[in-house]
This record gives C-alpha cells, sequence and structure tokens, in this order.
C-alpha cells in the first residue's frame, strides 16, 4: 500500500549506561541482537514498511554506528578475494538498505529535544519516529498497520501495549476513548511515567509513532517536564487534547512480539528467541537450552 510516509527519524544519541562497561566504547544501539545490530532491526523494519529515508540523531562516541551503514572497502575486497559470497552479502547489506543522514543532538535534553532536531530534514511531511531500544520481531506488521492507520484518520498514530498495572510508571500512558475499529483508539491525553495507582490505563506507549510536523511547533514551546527534559509525552498531549492543532492523537493497539533491548534481561530474550526461529542455530541451541534448563532443576 503506497503511503505519505517516506521519512524515519530514529533517536540514537543515548549513553546506554545500564549495559556498562559494554557501552563505554560500543553504542548501545551497536549491541548484536544474535550477530545483527539492535539499529539494524529498526532500520529493517521501516524499510519494509515502504521507508527509505533516515535521519538519526546521534552524539558523541556514536562513530560505530554511523561506519555501520557505512562502505568498508576493504573488508569487502577482502571477502570478494575469498569469493566468501555469504558473508560480503551481510557486509553491503546494511550500507545498501537506505538513505541515512546523521544529526548530533548535542545537550542531552530529552527525547523531545531530539525529535526536534529533525525539524529541518523532516520539514513539512509527516514522519515515522522510530526508538532505537524497541525491536518488533520481523514477523509482524506493526509499521504497516500504523501507516494504514495514519492515511485512514489523518491523525498522529502512536503505538501502545497493554502493561500490567505494577509497571505503568516505566512508560508514557494514554487516556483513551474507545473506536469502532478494534485495535484503534482515540487517545485524549498523556501522562509520563505515573505512579500505578494514578495511571489513566494500562496502555503504554512504545517505540513506534507517526507523526504529523505540527508536532515541531508544540515542541518548540514545550518546556521541560520530567527529570527536567523536554518530553514528547507532553507535546503529544497537547495535541491530543486540542486536535484542531494538528488532528488530534490515535493510538494502535499492539498485541505482537516486541523486544525491549534497551533492558538487560529482556535483550538477553531477544537474542536466545530470534536465535531459536533461526535455521542455522535453532535445533543447536534448542537442544542445548533443553539440557542446560533441565540440569538447573
Amino acid at each position: 500500500m503506497a503511503h505519505t510516509v517516506k521519512k524515519a527519524v530514529v533517536p540514537a544519541a543515548g549513553l546506554g549506561t545500564r549495559f556498562l562497561p559494554a557501552t563505554k566504547a560500543l553504542p548501545k544501539e551497536m549491541l548484536p541482537v544474535v550477530d545483527t545490530p539492535a539499529i539494524q532491526y529498526v532500520v529493517e523494519e521501516a524499510v519494509r514498511a515502504g521507508i527509505s529515508d533516515f535521519l538519526m540523531i546521534t552524539g558523541r562516541n556514536k562513530n560505530a554506528l554511523e561506519n555501520h551503514f557505512d562502505r568498508n572497502y576493504e573488508l569487502e575486497r577482502t571477502l570478494e578475494a575469498k569469493q566468501d559470497e555469504a558473508r560480503l552479502e551481510k557486509v553491503t547489506h546494511s550500507t545498501d538498505l537506505a538513505n541515512i543522514h546523521y544529526v548530533r543532538q548535542g545537550d542531552p535534553r530529552g527525547l523531545g529535544h531530539a525529535v526536534l532536531k529533525a525539524v529541518h530534514h523532516v520539514g513539512h511531511e509527516p514522519f515515522a519516529l522510530l526508538l532505537g531500544d524497541d525491536i518488533i520481531h520481523p514477523k509482524e506488521n506493526l509499521l504497516e498497520r500504523m501507516l494504514e492507520v495514519f492515511e485512514k484518520t489523518n491523525s498522529s498514530v502512536v503505538a501502545l501495549m497493554e502493561v500490567p498495572q505494577e509497571l505503568v510508571s516505566a512508560y508514557g500512558v494514554a487516556v483513551v476513548e474507545s473506536t469502532d475499529t478494534t485495535d484503534v483508539v482515540r487517545i485524549t491525553g498523556m501522562v509520563e511515567k505515573p505512579e500505578a495507582d494514578k495511571a489513566p490505563s494500562n496502555l503504554a506507549v512504545i517505540g513506534r509513532y507517526i507523526l504529523r510536523p505540527e508536532v515541531f511547533g508544540i515542541l518548540e514551546k514545550t518546556a521541560p517536564g520530567r527529570g527536567g527534559e523536554i518530553q514528547l509525552t507532553d507535546a503529544l498531549s497537547v495535541l491530543a487534547e486540542n486536535p484542531d492543532l494538528g488532528g488530534g492523537v490515535v493510538g494502535l493497539i499492539f498485541r505482537g512480539r516486541r523486544f525491549d533491548t534497551g533492558d538487560r534481561l529482556e535483550y538477553l530474550k531477544s537474542v536466545v528467541e530470534l536465535a531459536v526461529e533461526r535455521d542455522d542455530l535453532g535445533p543447536g541451541l534448542l537442544a542445548w537450552l533443553h539440557d542446560f534448563v533441565a540440569a538447573q532443576k
């Protein structure tokens, strides 16, 4: 299905402190999930959905990320000389995925501030915002479905997942009204990391958005909020409460497989689950896991 969204913004300026010391010199986005950097899963997901132009918001010590999507002539020539076509294809695949641009965030002043850095690249077009910590399973069609909803509603679209009530304080949480479409809700407000007993719902915002460009004007006027940072949630709440400003906000409830690779335990689960599903690794890993788990009892 053709759509009007051709650009994606990928914030990648975080320090990755939960993965120290691994992230002392390696960007957290480059941590491998099996044998592919986490950030590549995100780019591949968007490419499958028809997005071809990416702006990555980076920071200091992110050169490895940029190098990954660039050419490596020495490595390519070595693999060519060895006639190792399989590994050569893996090396060139990331280079040929899409048009990728970079801008530095500078001061780490929150997700809203990072999104503002994309205003000149995005211009007056709608765009996808993809958080690199969230990997959506390659067999899911979350982003494609979000683009469909955007085309039908002309509203900004936010991906939502149901989470246990005791975990809502780790997320932005949506205030919602039902619609005549089962997996779509109208968002009337948003609260950043509410206390569990004060949360307006158990529908948490996850790292996929389709945003109309009006969000930039709201972000420019958004004062620092929780943590002294410019919160995207605050800007989206303004758009949700004032639909005349930019078409309002709808939520798409996602019930598929998602991996939060910003959490160490979830990261390990993502490596195991995706490896088990591979023909080259799955049988051996699954047999070993069976024996390993049995030995722990």
